[in-house]
């Protein structure tokens, strides 16, 4: 296990424990941030802890051509009953990933210290929100780091406040990832959720190998 003081430095990601804890400590600078996801390394942590930093494996990720749409959701497209848009709303909709009730999880992950440095990651181009509207109400998004030159998106968290209108917005994601060239989506652990969406895990080091 490795403390990391004020220089901008991680050990090699081979380093992780079994659960993938790489580090502990620093902080949520945007050069350790980028210096963090151009490595495979991504912050998560509740707001009673040390800033933990994780580069699992094996790694979830999602191929963009190998995004499954069930039967359901083809109908639904079809439909067209959302709007969706691309960066019109960061700030809403990480503060609405912030807020919504998950299975089994008392508290956020995505503490105000978070929100504040993916917003400025944001600001500077580095990070991506998708709005899903409904009658001009936000009901659904999610956002992520986009490394452009390595071509690959790190998805972080999306929320619903109607039914798919998350799923719908990742589908929108995906098909808009895919004229931008990307290649991978990181989706950094196994859900069943994401499984369903076509997303497989990868073992750390094929992983990073599109890193680079």
């Amino acid at each position: 296990m490795y403390l990391l003081t004020a220089a901008i430095w991680f050990p090699p990601a081979y380093c992780a424990d079994t659960n993938g804890l790489l580090a502990i400590g620093g902080d949520l600078s945007i050069s350790r941030l980028l210096k963090a996801y151009h490595s495979g390394i991504f912050p998560w942590y509740s707001s009673c802890e040390p800033i933990l930093w994780f580069c699992p494996d094996p790694r979830m990720v999602l191929f963009p051509k190998e995004l499954k749409i069930s039967k359901s959701m083809k109908q639904l497209l079809k439909k067209d009953p959302f709007e969706v848009t691309f960066n019109q709303d960061f700030k809403s909709v990480i503060r609405q990933c912030a807020h919504v009730k998950r299975k089994d999880q008392d508290d956020t992950w995505i503490t105000n210290e978070m929100q504040e440095a993916y917003i400025q990651l944001h600001e500077l181009g580095h990070a991506i929100s998708v709005e899903v509207w409904y009658d001009e109400r936000l009901v659904g998004g999610l956002y992520g780091v986009w490394l452009r030159n390595k071509k690959v998106f790190c998805g972080e968290s999306m929320f619903s406040l109607v039914s798919n209108a998350s799923k719908y917005g990742f589908v929108k994601l995906v098909d808009w990832l895919r004229q931008q060239n990307v290649t991978l989506i990181d989706c950094q652990i196994h859900t069943d959720h994401l499984a369903s969406l076509g997303a497989r895990e990868i073992s750390r080091e094929e992983f990073l190998s599109y890193l680079q």
